[in-house]
């Protein structure tokens, strides 16, 4: 990842910053129901107005193709961010062309209405770019979450003005290249999820970064299923099986050690508190399902976490969603937060459900960074360029 600017290369007194903000919030009738995005961007805000500048802010909601759909308005997300910063926020909804003459003045926050309401938001379209470059004199980005995405209103614009990193931005960042560019050695990675085929790229580039890889989750099944163990009914993509013994054999040549679950928790049923057993791998029952890995699976991976020094995580161990298949990522969660409290281990999480995995194990604040990015903390892991990042570049 190459430097970036920040905050500390740019005086903003006096100047129209355009910043892009990650507003795509939990809304429930018109009112925000999670602030978790809007608080991370606070700090930001809050130092930009200390530094005398006038903040217009570009943030998406929802994906209304290019029309102006009322329900995907921003206009409901001016007051929660309001009320977050401590601050009058000013909600402008004005046609794109008429854009460079919203008014705005030192200490005012402009919210302007949802950028995928214009057809060339999606599209990179540099016309639109322009429209929106017109608001400012300079841009900040603070939208990690929507950096994979190379849109008017996080690539487009950084092309035209004078770019620099957010501190949610910057956080980020920062996180990321410590755990995977310049980490602590050993490295552990834990991988969950339901499909081996929506994370090919992501196991491809951490098997060549990281001396450990343990795989959870339904697509652990797979890979079982490749090395010849019963699967029952559980869920498996057998035709990646072939993919999954590439994956082992290109492991083993990066010397990296792949942990695969030795038992697990197996049901009939998929619902919660199902009547369930524990079973070693070699024995599945044909008519049975792995909903989760068992304990003699977890404290090998425990075993695993007390050799690293870092750790990276995407994706739940099995389906945590429902009791008692939750107990595995519970228990690996709570023993990486404490190993990091106690200064052992820097803990790095990313991706949708393992946020909620580590909320549900009440570890979350514990760990040393979590990301709420989803896509592009995915993409990053992937080894992918994001080009809301590139655009950030130190030239």
């Amino acid at each position: 990842m190459p430097a970036f600017r920040t905050l500390d290369d740019v005086n903003v007194a006096n100047k129209r910053v355009v910043i892009r903000l990650d507003l795509n919030v939990p809304m429930e009738n018109g009112v925000v129901t999670d602030t978790t995005r809007i608080d991370r961007v606070v700090p930001t805000l809050k130092e930009l107005l200390r530094k005398d500048a006038a903040v217009i802010v570009l943030a998406h909601f929802d994906r209304p193709k290019g029309k102006v759909v009322p329900e995907m308005s921003l206009k409901p997300v001016a007051p929660a961010l309001e009320k977050a910063l401590g601050h009058k926020v000013k909600f402008v909804f004005t046609d794109w062309q008429a854009a460079p003459h919203v008014d705005a003045k030192p200490g005012d926050v402009i919210l302007m209405e949802n950028t995928r309401y214009h057809g060339g938001e999606e599209k990179n379209d540099a016309g639109f770019a322009q429209m929106l470059s017109g608001l400012g004199d300079i841009f900040v980005n603070d939208a990690f979450s929507a950096a994979h995405r190379a849109h008017s209103s996080t690539e487009g614009v950084a092309r035209i003005l004078p770019a620099y990193a957010g501190r949610a931005m910057e956080g980020e960042l920062k996180a990321l290249q410590a755990a995977l560019e310049t980490p602590k050695r050993p490295v552990i990675a834990i991988v969950g999820g339901a499909k081996v085929s929506s994370k090919l790229d992501l196991l491809g580039n951490l098997v060549k970064k990281v001396e450990a890889l343990v795989i959870g989750g339904a697509m652990a099944n797979t890979f079982l299923f490749a090395k010849g163990h019963p699967v029952g009914k559980s869920l498996v993509e057998k035709d990646l099986a072939d993919t999954a013994r590439a994956i082992l054999i290109a492991a083993d040549k990066a010397n990296c050690a792949i942990i695969l679950p030795i038992d697990a928790i197996v049901a009939k049923e998929f619902r919660a508190h199902a009547p369930s057993h524990d079973y070693g791998v070699d024995a599945i029952p044909a008519d049975g399902m792995m909903l989760d890995v068992g304990p003699m699976s977890v404290d090998m991976v425990k075993a695993a976490i007390d050799n690293a020094h870092t750790l990276l995580w995407n994706g739940p161990f099995g389906a945590f969603e429902m009791e008692p298949f939750d107990a595995a990522t519970v228990k690996v969660a709570r023993y990486a937060a404490e190993r990091t409290k106690q200064g052992k281990l820097v803990t790095v999480a990313g991706g949708g459900d393992t946020v909620a995995a580590l909320n549900h194990a009440g570890v979350a604040d514990d760990f040393t960074y979590i990301s709420t990015a989803g896509g592009a903390f995915l993409e990053w892991l992937e080894g992918k360029e994001l080009p809301g990042v590139a655009a950030l570049a130190a030239k």
